[in-house]
C-alpha cells in the first residue's frame, strides 16, 4: 500500500489560470504519496467554483477512492479535466475531502506566494 499523509501546507497558497485567481487559501492541504510529488489540495470555499465545470472524466485510485474531474473555463479556453477531487475519500485520505487539487502546467500556475 502506498504510504499517504497529509498536512495542512504552510504559507498562502494559489491557483492562476487565463489571468484570473481560481483560489486563494491559507488553508490548503498537503498530500503526500509514497515517491511521488506533493499535490496541494483547496478547500472548495477558497475556490471561484464558477470557473470550474464538472467533467464526465472520472478515476480511481485504490489508496485515495473515486475521484471526479473538473475543466477550467477561462475568457480565451476551456482547460479539460484540469483539477479533480475526491467525493468520498478512503480513510487514509480522509482530510481531502470537499477539497480539489489542480494539474500544474504551462496553463495553471500552483504556487505558494
Amino acid at each position: 500500500m502506498a504510504d499517504i499523509t497529509t498536512r495542512k501546507a504552510e504559507g498562502t497558497w494559489t491557483v492562476r489560470a487565463g489571468g484570473a485567481v481560481l483560489a486563494e487559501t491559507k488553508n490548503a492541504i498537503e498530500l503526500t504519496e509514497g515517491e511521488y510529488p506533493a499535490v496541494y489540495y483547496f478547500p472548495r470555499s477558497d475556490i471561484a467554483m464558477a470557473f470550474l465545470d464538472e467533467s464526465p472524466q472520472t478515476s480511481h485510485c485504490p489508496h485515495k477512492g473515486d475521484a471526479r474531474f473538473f475543466s477550467i473555463v477561462t475568457k480565451s479556453k476551456t482547460l479539460e479535466n484540469a483539477a479533480w477531487s475526491y467525493e468520498s475519500p478512503k480513510p487514509a485520505a480522509a482530510a481531502i475531502k470537499d477539497h480539489i487539487a489542480f494539474y500544474s502546467s504551462s496553463t495553471v500556475t500552483v504556487e505558494r506566494v
